[in-house]
């Protein structure tokens, strides 16, 4: 049987940066330092006001056909990882597909957090190698700046928003998506929530908006940094595990753009060069689902990432939800 072949990838962050000097003079009791010691981030992109997720996913989007060379009517199913849709319903991927014209497409949306663009890989294989769809558009995209407290400096630091996106279809010759792998947690759910805007606070109050119950709550930090550290070394074994590899053997890096101590843990502990880790974080922070996707793309762009390189996409995010993705490039 034929791969899984990716034709094209494409990203898009908004023009309006945001420093950590920025952040301290909209009365942020922090500081540059304390936030790039801890995190490995220095500025993160924001959306304008007028724009929203399947916005940035379309541009993201247009750029992943163009690699491809196709057009939008070429597009039998269109997915986006998202947790900072459009609307509730419609999905952001309806919205999408409306802005794209491409509505000979089935089209929705998968909820994962910052492990979707993986589970958006995922769900693509399976309908390819299934023969339910010829070419999938895999979407990540996040306004993830519309969800934070920002005078809490545990959270507001670490966001971004921005898009990523790639085109896939059946094809061997090189490109190749080799194996994609996922897991979930649903006890641990509570240590990375975003709390309103579900049945369980609606319709919106006076009471719950009080409350902060529609921002970002990260309540177990500390412990999800460890747990994360762990299962972000599971995922790469796996993927190096299953393609009967060693994890030495992979020469690049392309993770959920998480925390840069993270992954000098990960590093460490995997016994491989940090410098194999290509990481976007320090100019784009935490862009959750979607920051694999633009770093992706990224390495691909700038030639970091040769012909047969292989490339591992590991992930961890709310839910929780980890995993990853091994290509040959």
């Amino acid at each position: 049987m034929s791969g899984i072949k990716i034709l094209g990838t494409g990203s898009y962050l908004p023009e309006k940066v945001l420093t950590n000097f920025d952040l301290i003079e909209m009365g942020l009791d922090t500081s540059d330092e304390w936030i790039y010691q801890r995190t490995g981030i220095k500025e993160r992109r924001v959306a304008e006001p007028d724009k929203v997720t399947s916005d940035l996913g379309y541009e993201a989007s247009v750029r992943a056909l163009e690699m491809a060379g196709l057009s939008p009517k070429d597009i039998d199913l269109i997915i986006v990882a998202t947790i900072t849709p459009d609307t509730c319903c419609p999905s952001a991927a309806n919205w999408l597909q409306a802005k794209l014209d491409a509505l000979q497409a089935v089209t929705f949306d998968v909820t994962a957090a910052c492990s979707g663009f993986v589970f958006g890989l995922n769900i693509a294989e399976q309908y390819i190698k299934t023969g339910a769809s010829e070419r999938v558009l895999v979407v990540a995209s996040e306004v993830m700046s519309r969800t934070l407290n920002w005078k809490d400096r545990s959270t507001c630091i670490l966001w971004g928003d921005g898009a990523g996106a790639a085109v896939l279809s059946m094809g061997d010759d090189s490109h190749e998506l080799l194996s994609t792998h996922l897991h979930t947690d649903g006890s641990r759910g509570q240590d990375l929530l975003l709390p309103g805007g579900g049945s369980k606070t609606t319709p919106i109050s006076h009471e719950s908006v009080d409350k902060g119950l529609h921002y970002l709550n990260m309540i177990g930090a500390n412990f999800s940094f460890k747990v994360a550290v762990r299962h972000f070394i599971e995922s790469i074994r796996e993927a190096a595990r299953h393609n009967d590899i060693d994890v030495e053997d992979i020469d690049w890096f392309i993770p959920h753009q998480a925390n840069v101590r993270m992954f000098q843990f990960i590093a460490e502990a995997l016994k491989i060069p940090f410098e194999k880790f290509y990481l976007t974080l320090e100019r784009y922070g935490n862009i959750s689902s979607a920051s694999c996707a633009i770093s992706l793309d990224e390495a691909i762009r700038d030639n970091s990432i040769k012909p047969d390189d292989l490339i591992c996409i590991p992930v961890f995010g709310g839910g929780l939800t980890w995993g990853s993705a091994l290509i040959r490039w």
